[in-house]
């Protein structure tokens, strides 16, 4: 099939290697032309995923027309606080019978719209579009490492057709129809992550992860559900699979930040160390309006928050997370009606 990946970070770029070694014809758009040089010239992205030597059928271009026109699939795979403005250029050159495929993972600052949303927005309502997600790394996809994800779209015969199209023997696709819920998963599941790197980088042991794993299991699910999700999908790869890896996986950037806020960092500092986006720290701003606006309590996303954006002392919010009203536990993951 002739496809075009929309975006050469980390994940980008092993979508498309992965892709073309399965023979598909591959355009991949890059943002910086040093990026597409290394690339075309030495098959490897120094900057984004460096030692993978990269399939041959991949063609860099930094031109959006070149990347989407023409294109069967569209990947869209920038970061999230771009992607509107990337896929509003890219609007005018693809095929209208393109099916897009959503594999970035963030909720939009401004418009608390989420990436297929923000897609529909951009492209229309008619444009078939899917969602990407669940536990893999760049990095280990790769490498080949056996990895499991899952698809899901409004639209069956689109989920069987980026099932078919992107699973092989290291790689497997599972369908669903769950978009919101597989979209919402992907995206709080970082902040989750900061809050574990943060306890992490405190000193704190293996309890407090668990607990902030399961307890964010518990927002993620509430405010899932009562955005119309199923809550098994909050179960499953996009959720807790997806949520077990980034809350204590060494490759996660979203831990990685807030291990060094745990540590003592600001965030400023860290952001003018960062090369590559942790999504997490601009959906924390999103997940906590987002709880605002559905009235869901979310005590982890919020404690994340007031770190991050309004310098509170995570002692301070542990603290306060330890010594909230006690509660029955099960009844916090049933969706408010």
């Amino acid at each position: 099939m002739k496809i075009g990946v929309v975006g050469a970070g980390g994940w980008g770029t092993a979508l498309a290697d992965l892709l073309a070694r399965a023979g598909h014809d591959v355009v991949l758009w890059c943002f910086e032309p040093e990026v597409a040089r290394a690339i075309e010239i030495r098959r490897e992205n120094e900057t984004y995923l460096p030692g993978i030597s990269l399939s041959d059928n991949i063609k860099p271009t930094t031109g959006i027309d070149e990347a989407v026109s023409g294109r069967e699939i569209v990947v869209s795979v920038s970061p999230s606080h771009v992607v509107r403005g990337v896929m509003g250029s890219a609007a005018a050159f693809m095929n209208p019978s393109a099916i897009v495929l959503s594999a970035s993972k963030g909720i939009e600052n401004d418009t608390l719209l989420t990436m297929s949303q923000v897609l529909k927005d951009v492209l229309g309502d008619n444009m078939p579009i899917a969602v990407l997600s669940g536990p893999s790394f760049a990095l280990e996809v790769a490498r080949g490492h056996p990895t499991a994800v899952s698809v899901a779209s409004e639209i069956e015969d689109v989920v069987l057709l980026i099932q078919r199209t992107f699973s092989n023997k290291r790689f497997r696709v599972y369908a669903g129809d769950d978009v919101i819920g597989l979209e919402l998963g992907g995206s709080i599941k970082n902040v989750i992550a900061i809050a574990a790197g943060i306890g992490d980088g405190m000193g704190y042991g293996t309890n407090t992860r668990a607990a902030l794993i399961t307890r964010g299991l518990a927002e993620m699910t509430r405010l899932a559900t009562k955005m119309g999700a199923h809550p098994l999908t909050m179960a499953g790869l996009g959720g807790l699979g997806d949520l077990v890896l980034t809350c204590t996986g060494d490759l996660s950037r979203n831990r990685q930040v807030g291990l060094k806020i745990g540590s003592g960092l600001k965030l400023s500092q860290i952001l003018a160390e960062m090369r590559m986006v942790a999504e997490g720290i601009k959906t924390t701003r999103s997940a906590y309006d987002l709880a605002q606006r559905e009235e869901v309590e979310m005590p982890i996303v919020e404690a994340v928050y007031r770190i991050l954006y309004e310098d509170k002392n995570p002692k301070d919010a542990v603290f306060e997370l330890m010594t909230r009203d006690l509660k029955r536990e099960i009844d916090t993951y049933a969706p408010s009606v």
